[in-house]
């Protein structure tokens, strides 16, 4: 059995930006064009090259600690393997009176 540190080599956390554990994660690559890659992060690939799925999702099915997850996709977005889309934070959603106006609109319609 590996030791968690040493799969994501002594971090704690990611180095790239913060990722929601929802945001949903899309492989870009196939893990046999990179022999570099852990059997980790090839997992994480072969998960995610039909479909995406959140990071909490990728975590479960790969059998990994949420952080460990974390820092792995990361890693994998750095080196261009990986496309992830972040979810909207709450300040960027439209409020209640846009939504609305907007139905109102609509039933003008």
């Amino acid at each position: 059995m590996v030791r968690l540190y040493a799969l994501t080599k002594g971090r704690a956390r990611p180095v790239g930006e913060y990722l929601d554990v929802i945001a949903l994660v899309l492989a870009g690559t196939r893990p046999e064009y990179d022999l570099t890659l852990s059997p980790e992060q090839a997992t994480i690939l072969e998960l995610c090259r039909d479909r995406a799925l959140s990071v909490a999702e990728v975590a479960a099915r790969a059998g990994l600690p949420l952080n460990v997850a974390r820092i792995l996709i990361a890693d994998l977005l750095d080196a261009g393997h990986v496309r992830v889309t972040q979810p909207n934070p709450p300040g960027r959603l439209p409020n209640d009176q846009i939504l609305r106006e907007v139905l109102d609109g609509l039933r003008a319609l």
